[in-house]
């Protein structure tokens, strides 16, 4: 039996189950996996981390043994591969598994001489299809995700069909800092998920103009049974007759662009406040669907309305794991991997952050990251700046205030200490501290006093902020 075979086999078993083809990780694992090679020397043939050649494997077996009815994981996978290949030599049709988790082998296509054809547990392959012909997905401005490239956020992944799947959260935000990965992540949901829903749609709330204009361009993208469009507040009636028809996945990205800047986190602009009639009535209204906000700012409707009422949810996104950005950092080719995990933890797990970073080492130290961290300073990139910049410029006059007093402080701080040193009175002083963590740039520290302090990063551009201003 070739390896073409076997891969050939393993993509329909994958196509089967996810409604996706092997990427070139997942096929590396099969064809080592195959020649007898360790997840060691895997990795260092694809210059990947084992721990992520060893997940790539973990997934692998799991789909091969759900579809194939029977356990299947590194050791037993090619004696599995042999016997079902000899199994359907010596018979024109076979059937294994148990529990409904059944395969077919028969004459219709070349594994060998048979092939696996029919998976009964999960989509045939040519229900996937039609499926795909019946799936409404408007994606042409959601960026390009390759698996291969995707670092960690398992877990988050996890939570995201866990909340929309199992626990039918009509509402979601997906929040955090700039950079931090909350586009990618929602977008490989939706690649691993995509034939579960009827309609996807992605918008970016940068290029809409008013409410009024995207609900009209998503009922045109989707009419209801040829139906007319109709306008003003009747819009409302037909998107929800589609979310309530259909199991809909919207997503709009860059929600902090309807919010006003200079104010505290999550106020609407004036244009803009139908947008929280909307994501209102999405939590209260009764249907299938799911429309996922995705913002560097809490909107205002995610704190104020009761999640044991409404089926809402909040995920908020903090910094890769050590084994995720170090991964990151293993794509630059740079080198004393021994400074890796230090450089991790400078740049706070941020995969745009690490991006850059890693960038400005090749460019000026020479791939050396002993180099780089013997400068003995954090470095703000000029293109992490620009973005620290839009951040700041978004602040109330209250949270500048506060962010530059804090960054005064060599200790952290708490309330009383912020009511001697700003000119500002208790409430403005708490509502900045609360808009601030809505934004995702203070830090809580919980103790007997509550105390609070700014990221590192965010520290060391505030200073060069007072030292250029």
């Amino acid at each position: 039996m070739t390896i073409t075979e076997v891969l050939q086999f393993a993509d329909r078993l994958v196509f089967a189950h996810r409604g996706k083809h092997l990427d070139d990780i997942q096929e590396t694992v099969i064809k080592g996996v195959w020649q007898g090679k360790t997840y060691e020397n895997i990795a260092q043939e694809c210059n990947r981390s084992e721990s992520r050649i060893r997940d790539v494997g973990y997934q692998l077996w799991k789909t091969f043994s759900e579809s194939l009815g029977e356990d299947i994981n590194k050791s037993n996978f090619c004696s599995t591969i042999e016997r079902l290949q000899t199994e359907a030599k010596s018979r024109q049709n076979i059937c294994v598994g148990t529990n409904h988790k059944n395969i077919c082998v028969g004459t219709n296509h070349n594994f060998g001489s048979q092939t696996l054809y029919q998976y009964q547990k999960y989509p045939q392959d040519s229900q996937i299809k039609d499926t795909a012909k019946t799936t409404f997905q408007d994606l042409s401005i959601a960026p390009t995700i390759n698996a291969a490239y995707f670092y960690g956020r398992t877990q988050e992944l996890e939570i995201l069909s866990d909340y929309i799947f199992h626990k039918k959260t009509r509402l979601m935000s997906v929040l955090g800092l700039s950079g931090i990965g909350k586009t990618t992540l929602v977008k490989r949901f939706i690649d691993l998920n995509l034939q579960k829903f009827d309609v996807v749609i992605w918008r970016n709330l940068k290029f809409v103009k008013s409410l009024n204009s995207l609900m009209t361009d998503l009922l045109k993208k989707i009419s209801i049974e040829n139906q007319d469009i109709l306008i003003s507040d009747e819009q409302f009636t037909q998107i929800f007759d589609l979310l309530s028809r259909q199991k809909c996945l919207i997503v709009l990205d860059d929600v902090q662009n309807i919010f006003i800047s200079g104010k505290f986190a999550g106020q609407y602009q004036n244009q803009h406040t139908e947008y929280q009639n909307l994501f209102q009535a999405i939590a209260q209204t009764e249907h299938q669907s799911c429309l996922i906000l995705i913002s560097q700012e809490k909107a205002q409707e995610m704190t104020a309305l009761d999640r044991e009422l409404y089926p809402i949810q909040c995920l908020e996104l903090e910094g890769l794991d050590n084994l995720a950005g170090i991964e990151i950092i293993q794509e630059y080719k740079l080198q004393d991997r021994e400074y890796w995990l230090n450089l991790n933890n400078m740049y706070l797990g941020n995969p745009l952050y690490l991006e850059h970073i890693s960038t400005l080492i090749k460019d000026i130290f020479q791939d050396l990251v002993s180099q780089f961290i013997a400068e003995g300073n954090l470095i703000i990139t000029e293109e992490m700046k620009l973005l620290f910049d839009a951040s700041y410029q978004r602040m109330s006059d209250a949270e500048k205030q506060i962010v530059l007093k804090i960054s005064k402080c060599d200790e952290n701080v708490s309330i009383e200490d912020l009511k001697k040193s700003c000119s500002l009175s208790s409430i403005d002083i708490i509502n900045g501290l609360q808009s601030l963590k809505r934004r995702y740039l203070l830090n809580q520290i919980k103790t007997n006093n509550t105390l609070f302090t700014l990221s590192s990063l965010f520290r060391e551009y505030i200073k060069n902020f007072q030292m250029q201003n």
